[in-house]
């Protein structure tokens, strides 16, 4: 039984206790929870360069950079592995003004993706890409401006028409909620390189050894060059890619218009050689709720409903080539109200089961 039609017949199943189980969820206090048993944690610096400045130290002018050097342009890994862990590693990476931070834990204190797959039995690795988080130390000047800025963001996360949120939405609402979710934004320490974070990504992997990939949002760009360079790379899961959809350079497709305050969202042309690549792994993309399907005023979801659209014109030239790219948007098989961020949504377990599930259907569970 197909992935989709196997989750649809669990979702009509289990539809009448939505409501209570989204109230488990809501309650649920990582202290009830069992114990897990972790063999190996650690940190580690993945990739970068170094800065190196002519000349010679003299420590009576200690100030001035000659014959220093800076380490730059890293990122950085924190990782757990569990007794009896499965050999495929999980290898998480975050989307624009976030770290791995969002992956940790809910802004309502519910567990988020690390302790739920750690649970389940994966190697977790949460990575901060370079510029970012605890890997800011940037090769290039970068400014920081304090830009209020979260209105707009509000709507781009589809959490609703600030300040108003969707009746439906599964983001966790109040005061507490919110000053947690905001406080998780973190800026470019430099600016945002595809190529550089898709390179310290396979360093990474090259640690982690063989890994399925989990990016979100602005990671989703660097997740494809880096599958394309390392073949330890086992499969994909992009959740809510919205940035660099990769095509052979004979088949980008046209810019598509947009509402969104982003302007017109471009494919990213590689070269067939490279597009091969993606065609010899599974790759899941998954996207939430009120995505419009036709052109939308609104421009926070009018910046999605090209994103899906793209990413479905992505997926349907990967499996024209011979690929395993499937495009699940979740209304389709019943599950509503999810926003941009479906690990820290209300629903975060069951996003992560479907996951979990497809995982096993690709064979690489094990």
């Amino acid at each position: 039984m197909n992935f989709i039609l196997s989750y649809m017949i669990l979702s009509l199943a289990t539809a009448f206790l939505a409501f209570s189980a989204h109230t488990v969820y809501a309650e649920k206090n990582m202290h009830d929870s069992k114990p897990i048993e972790i063999v190996q944690q650690g940190s580690f610096a993945a990739g970068g360069t170094i800065i190196h400045e002519k000349g010679t130290y003299d420590e009576s002018h200690a100030l001035s950079p000659e014959g220093q050097e800076k380490h730059v342009d890293h990122g950085y890994v924190f990782y757990q592995i569990p007794k009896n862990a499965r050999k495929n590693a999980l290898l998480f990476l975050h989307g624009a003004g976030q770290s791995g931070a969002g992956f940790e834990t809910t802004p309502d204190g519910r567990e988020g993706f690390q302790t739920i797959f750690l649970r389940k039995g994966y190697k977790v690795y949460l990575m901060d890409q370079p510029r970012r988080g605890r890997a800011g130390s940037s090769g290039i000047e970068g400014k920081i401006t304090p830009t209020a800025d979260e209105a707009l963001w509000f709507d781009i996360f589809r959490f609703g028409h600030y300040p108003h949120y969707f009746e439906n939405v599964q983001i966790p609402q109040g005061e507490e909620a919110e000053n947690q979710f905001w406080r998780k934004v973190t800026p470019n320490t430099g600016a945002f390189d595809p190529k550089l974070t898709a390179s310290v990504l396979s360093d990474a992997v090259d640690r982690a050894g063989d890994t399925i990939l989990v990016t979100h949002s602005q990671g989703g760009s660097p997740g494809w060059l880096a599958a394309i360079k390392n073949n330890k790379i086992k499969g994909i899961i992009a959740l809510e890619p919205g940035v660099g959809f990769v095509f052979p350079e004979v088949e980008v497709p046209p810019p598509l218009e947009s509402s969104s305050p982003f302007g017109p969202l471009k494919g990213v042309a590689v070269s067939e050689r490279d597009f091969e690549r993606l065609t010899q792994i599974p790759i899941l993309m998954i996207f939430g709720d009120n995505i419009p399907e036709m052109p939308s005023p609104h421009g926070g979801e009018d910046n999605w409903r090209v994103r899906l659209k793209e990413a479905r014109l992505m997926a349907d030239t990967i499996n024209r080539h011979g690929g395993d790219a499937r495009v699940l948007h979740l209304p389709d098989i019943g599950i509503y109200g999810n926003t941009h961020f479906l690990f820290e949504d209300k629903n975060n377990e069951e996003i992560a089961e479907i996951m979990d599930r497809w995982i096993e259907e690709k064979g690489l569970g094990n």
